[in-house]
């Protein structure tokens, strides 16, 4: 068990998070495969955790640092169905949030799913603004101080 960390978009790792972004996102909650992957700068320029078991890729989530690189995003925690419940998407939070800190990050957003949203408040995210819809999703901004 362990989780990898890339910004190298031809690693192996980089294709796993991508396998389990389209399983979860483009099949599950059918989010166009274009708006999915979205811009390939964005995906150069984020980080990407990928959480394994037994060495099969289970869970990812991304951080897309701002151009002055003092705050970052968090896009695209996924956890392929099989596998929830098992704490992945919280080992996966932790590490990011240990990985943001190390870098000087003063602010971490992000728009939460609202089925998401009691999750992410665990870990001291506060709402900004009201709910909005994003791929045919309701989600709501949730910004967090480090």
């Amino acid at each position: 068990m362990g989780i990898k960390i890339t910004r190298d978009t031809l690693s192996e790792a980089y294709f796993d998070a991508l396998k389990i972004r389209n399983a979860v996102f483009v099949k599950e909650q059918g989010v166009p495969y274009a708006l999915e992957v979205g811009n390939a700068i964005q995906e150069a320029l984020a980080i990407h955790f990928i959480f394994y078991k037994h060495h099969e890729a289970l869970g990812t989530v991304r951080l897309l640092p701002d151009d002055a690189h003092n705050s970052a995003t968090i896009q695209r925690m996924a956890v392929i169905k099989s596998a929830r419940n098992q704490h992945i998407a919280t080992a996966l939070m932790e590490e990011l949030l240990n990985f943001a800190a190390q870098q000087h990050f003063e602010t971490l957003v992000l728009h939460a799913q609202l089925t998401a949203h009691e999750f992410y408040e665990r870990f001291d995210f506060r709402d900004e603004g009201e709910s909005f819809e994003e791929a045919g999703i309701a989600h709501i901004t949730m910004t967090r101080t480090l």
